[in-house]
C-alpha cells in the first residue's frame, strides 16, 4: 500500500503540485491506523478456498485484497463528514483538518465549506483508486472475473447502508429493525461477508463454501458493529480515538440506543443528537443503559450472532488453517474490551 500510494502521489504531483497535499492526507489516513480487518478476512477467504500462500499468485492476491483499505478510507472519510465528527483515531477528521488549513492560509470563502468539499473529493479519490489498485494487481482475467460480483455488490451495499443510516437519523427511526438493517449493509457486508466472498471467489471456491463463508461473515459483521456501538458509548477515548459519547452526540440510532429507548432509558430523549453533550450526561446515559438492561441485551445478541457464525463456519468445507484462523478472528472481532 505504501508503494502504491507513493506512485499515485508522484503522478498526482505531476498533474499539479497542490494536488499532492490531498494525496498526502489520504496516505496519512490509510497508513496511520486501523485494524486491517477487511484485507485480513479477504486473505483468509482466499486461503479457505485453497489459496496457496507460497504459490505464484500470493503477492498479487495480497495487493488485490489491500485495495479494501481504500474502500474503508472512503467510507470513513465520508462518514465523518456526514456525522460532523471532529476526531478520528485521535486526530482531526479530514474535513476538520482541511477547514483549519483554509483558515490558516487566509483563503477566500468559507473554511467549513472548503473542508467539506476536500473530504468529499479525497473520499472519492480513495474509492476510485481502490478499483485501480485491484485491477492493476496482476491477477489473471479469470480470477478478476470471478471476484467482480462480490466487489461490485460490496460497494453498492456499503453505500446503500450509509444512505439508510442518514435517512434513519433524518426520520428519527429508533427501531431495532432499522438499526440492524443498517448494521447488515453498512458494516457487515463490506467488513466481513464480501471480503470473505471476494477472497474465496478469487481461489475458485465452491458455491457451498462461499454460502457458508457469507453466512459466517454476515453474522460476525453485525456482531462486530454491535461491539463497536458499545465502544462508542462506553469506550475509553484513548483506545477508541474518539471523544467519549461521540455516537450519542451524533444522534446515531444504534441497536443499543433503540433498546435503551424501548426499555425506558428516558435520558436518551435529552442526550441523543445533542452536539454539546457533556461528560456528566454521558455518564448518566451509561448508567441508564446498564440499569434498563440494554447493554446486557446487546451483549446477548453479540453472543448469539457469534455462535451462529461459528456454526456456519463449522458446517462449511473450509480448508485448514483457514477454519481455525477465521474462528479466532471471529472471537477477536467481537470481544474487544471497553
Amino acid at each position: 500500500m505504501t508503494t502504491y500510494l507513493a506512485s499515485r502521489r508522484a503522478s498526482g504531483e505531476a498533474m499539479d503540485p497542490s494536488f499532492a497535499s490531498a494525496v498526502d492526507a489520504l496516505s496519512d489516513f490509510v497508513l496511520g491506523g486501523g485494524k486491517r480487518i477487511r484485507p485480513t478476512y479477504a486473505w483468509w477467504g482466499w486461503r479457505a478456498a485453497g489459496g496457496d500462500p507460497d504459490g505464484e499468485l500470493a503477492d498479487e492476491v495480497l495487493t488485490a485484497v489491500s485495495s479494501l483499505e481504500l474502500i474503508q478510507a472512503c467510507a470513513l472519510i465520508h462518514d465523518d463528514l456526514m456525522d460532523a465528527s471532529s476526531v478520528r483515531r485521535g486526530k482531526p477528521t479530514v474535513h476538520i483538518a482541511f477547514g483549519a488549513r483554509h483558515r490558516e492560509q487566509g483563503w477566500l470563502g468559507s473554511s467549513e465549506r472548503f473542508g467539506m468539499s476536500a473530504a468529499v473529493l479525497i473520499g472519492d479519490i480513495a474509492l476510485a483508486w481502490a478499483d485501480d489498485m485491484l485491477f492493476a494487481a496482476g491477477l489473471p482475467s479469470e480470477v478478476l472475473r470471478r471476484m467482480s460480483e462480490p466487489w461490485r455488490d460490496m460497494r453498492t451495499e456499503m453505500l446503500a447502508g450509509q444512505y439508510l443510516d442518514v435517512l434513519t437519523q433524518a426520520r428519527g427511526d429508533s427501531s431495532a429493525d432499522a438499526a440492524l438493517r443498517i448494521d447488515r449493509l453498512k458494516t457487515a457486508a463490506y467488513t466481513v461477508e464480501r471480503p470473505l466472498h471476494m477472497g474465496a471467489a478469487m481461489a475458485g471456491g465452491s458455491p457451498e463454501l462461499i454460502d457458508g463463508l457469507r453466512a459466517f461473515g454476515a453474522d460476525i459483521g453485525v456482531a462486530f458493529q454491535l461491539r463497536d456501538d458499545l465502544l462508542g458509548v462506553f469506550g475509553d477515548p484513548e483506545v477508541t480515538g474518539k471523544p467519549a459519547g461521540d455516537d450519542l452526540a451524533e444522534g446515531k440510532r444504534t441497536l443499543l440506543v433503540a433498546l435503551g429507548m424501548q426499555f425506558g432509558a428516558d435520558i436518551l430523549d435529552i442526550a441523543l443528537g445533542k452536539p454539546d453533550l457533556d461528560i456528566d450526561t454521558v455518564e448518566e446515559v451509561r448508567r441508564a443503559l446498564v440499569k434498563v438492561g440494554a447493554v446486557d441485551a446487546v451483549e446477548e445478541r453479540i453472543e448469539e450472532l457469534t455462535k451462529s457464525a461459528l456454526a456456519a463456519l463449522d458446517a462449511a468445507p473450509v480448508a485448514e488453517p483457514a477454519a481455525t484462523k477465521l474462528a479466532d478472528l471471529a472471537i477477536s472481532s467481537t470481544k474487544r474490551a471497553f
